[in-house]
């Protein structure tokens, strides 16, 4: 099967979406289907306002439409509702092609944190550009159920996995900052909530790990915190590993696969009692969730590694791509008769 992927969110990125759109690529790969993701690294682009390590695709439409004919998919998935997905989207409407789409990240609330546009404005958007796909792929239940209350049709459930080779519990090895460190990793951004957790009066140390458009504020605003940016996977596992909980303090997150892979490192996790901490800490063996967000942390600290661990090795990505699979539609092959199938290059022709 060839399957077709329109993202924009995609590499250099370091997010649960990449994560997720890699890794099911991968997968899917591996059982002999020919995926070809399409994201804004073939076009040319422009920062995003406030947060410019994301780059927006400039005029997409055309090349984008000759991208998927050359291709000629037996299917196409739509990642994010941004101007690569809207330009896929038309070009599917316009030939009455079906399509999948999913529900990765919270828009409205994320406008609406940055530049207090009203959120029943963006729901209204992020609905009108939902409504024609055949399947809307969500992760949470919690999420699914809200999204049903604002109107959304069509919601299907698609879980989540965690590579439990890359995250794993690891031997505690001294550290400089003082026990018990409290771990946040994730984009370092307002829709975050990170002051929440950086506020809390803790024991300990407190690492964050990540970019974003709010790092070198907050790291002048808390110079007692360890900040650490960006970091590879390897580097991610090692913080996670030495860390004694992970806090999660975002309220508007739709899963936080971050969660997932602490869990899978042996660590307890403490977040609010909002969708995402929601449908991942479901059992009280693995971390506390209370909005009193230092309680949950001093609660989550108590449970034991091996609980953590076991709830993680739940969550696997083979499920997570039977799922995807199973959701798409079928594109009939009338559709592209009168053209050649042909591999698309790499990066974005001149």
């Amino acid at each position: 099967m060839r399957i077709a992927i329109v993202t924009d969110a995609w590499r250099p990125q370091i997010n649960g979406v990449v994560r997720t759109i890699e890794t099911i690529a991968r997968l899917l790969q591996a059982d002999g289907h020919e995926v070809e993701v399409i994201g804004p690294d073939r076009f040319r682009t422009l920062p995003c306002p406030t947060y410019p390590e994301i780059r927006l695709s400039l005029f997409p439409n055309g090349r984008l439409a000759h991208m998927l004919k050359l291709f000629a998919p037996d299917a196409i998935h739509l990642v994010t509702e941004g101007p690569l997905g809207w330009a896929a989207r038309n070009f599917c409407l316009s030939r009455g092609i079906p399509f999948t789409t999913a529900y990765h990240t919270r828009f409205p609330e994320y406008v609406h944190a940055r530049i207090r546009f009203p959120i029943s404005w963006s729901y209204a958007l992020v609905r009108r550009f939902h409504a024609p796909s055949a399947g809307v792929l969500v992760v949470a239940k919690s999420m699914r159920q809200e999204l049903s209350q604002r109107g959304f049709k069509n919601l299907v459930p698609w879980s989540r996995g965690v590579d439990i080779t890359a995250f794993q519990p690891r031997p505690r090895t001294p550290q400089d900052d003082p026990r018990p460190l409290w771990l946040y990793a994730g984009r370092v951004a307002i829709e975050k909530n990170i002051k929440a957790f950086l506020d809390l009066d803790l024991p300990g140390s407190k690492w964050v790990v990540g970019g974003g458009p709010q790092l070198k504020e907050l790291k002048r605003q808390y110079p007692k915190v360890r900040f650490f940016g960006s970091v590879d996977t390897e580097e991610l596992a090692r913080r996670y590993a030495q860390s004694d909980c992970f806090v999660f303090p975002s309220r508007t997150d739709t899963f936080g696969l971050v969660m997932v892979e602490a869990l899978a490192s042996g660590v307890p996790v403490a977040a609010y009692p909002v969708p995402g901490p929601l449908d991942v800490i479901t059992n009280p063996k693995v971390g506390a969730l209370n909005e009193d967000l230092r309680a949950a942390c001093l609660a989550a600290i108590t449970c034991k590694s091996e609980d953590c661990r076991a709830h993680a090795e739940t969550f696997t990505w083979a499920s997570c791509a039977q799922q995807f699979l199973e959701a798409l539609q079928s594109i009939p092959r009338t559709t592209w008769q009168p053209l050649k199938r042909r591999a698309l290059p790499d990066a974005a022709a001149s």
